[in-house]
């Protein structure tokens, strides 16, 4: 154990940038997606609908999915360094609660995603582009609380 703590201590800039790019990368696709409910509530004829299905599918299993694990894992490695430090700190309790919601979100768009898929979408253009809003909300929060620190 130790030696796991000594490496990532010696790591930690290399994790860091690594666990920004897949941050990046997640909110990239959870932005994306949404865009691609909206264009695929709007569309009707079965060319596009069928296309919308395919870059979600991919979006999701090719993107999004990657990046949300690799995120996670080393937001995880991150934490283990030094524990106690991000427990007690509320600025970190609430980026982690954010974080969860997050993954909830993430896992709506699989649903919806889903829904989609086998056409049984019934909600309208309007409704994704509120929901494309959620993650902007998610993203705020997250930064501010790890640049700010405000508590």
């Amino acid at each position: 154990m130790a030696l796991i703590k000594e490496f990532l201590l010696g790591g930690q800039s290399w994790i860091t940038a690594f666990h920004l790019i897949a941050v990046v990368s997640w909110f990239a696709a959870l932005f994306y997606l949404p865009r691609l409910f909206v264009y695929h509530a709007m569309a009707e004829d079965r060319i596009s609908i069928e296309r919308f299905k395919i870059m979600e599918r991919k979006l999701y299993r090719g993107i999004a999915n990657p990046s949300m694990v690799v995120a996670v894992a080393l937001g995880i490695a991150l934490f283990s360094i030094y524990p106690n430090y991000f427990l007690n700190s509320g600025w970190f309790q609430v980026k982690l609660a954010l974080v969860l919601l997050l993954i909830a979100y993430h896992y709506s768009c699989l649903y919806l995603l889903k829904q989609f898929r086998d056409d049984r979408n019934t909600r309208g253009h309007v409704f994704y582009r509120w929901f494309n809003e959620i993650p902007v909300l998610m993203l705020i929060g997250i930064v501010v609380m790890v640049i700010v620190r405000p508590f």
